[in-house]
């Protein structure tokens, strides 16, 4: 059914969906154990492709000089967000007397880094390839194109992103973009991937009941907008933690981006078996849609679970990286659900 070529790029994007998923999750890692700042440079890890394994290895020095490299790149990222209108984050950066202070070297730490960059090399070349191959559309749908390589771009941005967030030492505001520039590039390939596999067989495509449409977009806004103020309690507890706070005080010491997560969570599961059980009784119920709706509805039942044992267990390590591997997959099943249920118009030509 599809040319050589087309295989070729529908395959590697289903790889790259999969191993970004797989950086996600290793940077829920990164931060749920704290080795964020494992690696003290970018993009090698103390000036090495292959990091130490003890301080013996160290080189001489090198507290004072990666220091003085941070506040280097620091001062030309302040100068930049100053040029948006942001002066007021790009004085927080100047005067953050954090970045003056080095994290003593822990080679578990070092290691735990070192792995989440090495999957997000990994992610790079998926999208290279991804981008590359796609240029066999060209003439048929040049979106798929133009996206693949849009996609590849933001990936750039988003290293160099990374990059800021270690010569920050992890500033929280910037770590949230890190996460939600992650979910955009996601959701991106998603579309390229549907586009792709739908522009040859459109037995995927059915006319559905606009209504189906219009609860997944409320879905998936309202799940963003969770996402985001997921990120400002998480904020709220890396601060808690640098204070010393006792891990048992830190949920009643959140305030309302906790309490306005956790509403938008059952406001989530609410649209989600609405619209379970809408597809379950329609004629699409032995379709991909209702499969999507299933997978999204016992995504967003494990979510709930993960929130429970984080606000009852005291915000466990690995309950947080479960929690945050599971947003992004419950954003990519929603994601896909849209496109699935919101069927498009499908030129005859692009068939032949």
């Amino acid at each position: 059914m599809y040319p050589a070529a087309e295989k070729r790029f529908i395959r590697i994007n289903k790889i790259t969906i999969l191993v970004l998923f797989l950086v996600i999750t290793a940077g829920g890692i990164v931060r749920s154990t704290g080795s964020g700042m494992g690696c003290p440079d970018w993009p090698k890890c103390f000036n090495r492709i292959i990091p130490p394994t003890d301080v013996s290895q160290l080189p001489p020095g090198y507290e004072e000089h990666y220091v003085e490299g941070r506040i280097k790149k620091n001062e030309r990222f302040a100068k930049m967000i100053e040029a948006f209108g942001y002066a007021h984050l790009a004085d927080q950066i100047r005067h953050d007397e954090s970045i003056l202070v080095h994290e003593e070297f822990n080679a578990a730490k070092t290691w735990t880094e070192y792995v989440n960059r090495l999957t997000g090399v990994v992610a790079g070349f998926c999208m290279l390839f991804a981008a590359i191959f796609s240029f066999t559309y060209w003439k048929k749908k040049k979106s798929i194109a133009i996206w693949s390589v849009l996609n590849l771009i933001v990936v750039v941005i988003q290293a160099w992103l990374g990059s800021i967030v270690v010569s920050t030492n992890l500033t929280p505001w910037v770590i949230t973009i890190h996460m939600l520039l992650a979910l955009v590039i996601v959701c991106i390939a998603i579309q390229t991937y549907f586009w792709a596999i739908t522009l040859r067989d459109n037995t995927l495509l059915k006319n559905t009941d606009k209504g189906f449409t219009w609860i997944s977009v409320a879905s998936i806004v309202i799940l963003v907008i969770q996402v985001v103020y997921g990120t400002e309690v998480r904020e709220a507890i890396d601060h808690l933690n640098q204070q010393q706070i006792q891990r048992v005080n830190w949920i009643d010491s959140l305030g309302m981006p906790y309490y306005i997560h956790r509403a938008l969570a059952y406001v989530t599961l609410a649209l989600t078996f609405f619209l379970y059980f809408k597809l379950r009784s329609s004629n699409l119920a032995t379709g991909i849609q209702f499969k999507y709706a299933k997978l999204t509805l016992v995504l967003v039942c494990l979510q709930m679970l993960t929130g429970i044992i984080l606000a009852r267990l005291h915000v466990p390590a690995v309950a947080q990286t479960a929690h945050l591997v599971l947003a992004s997959l419950l954003v990519g099943s929603q994601y896909y659900l849209l496109l699935l249920l919101n069927k498009p118009k499908v030129n005859a030509t692009q068939h032949v």
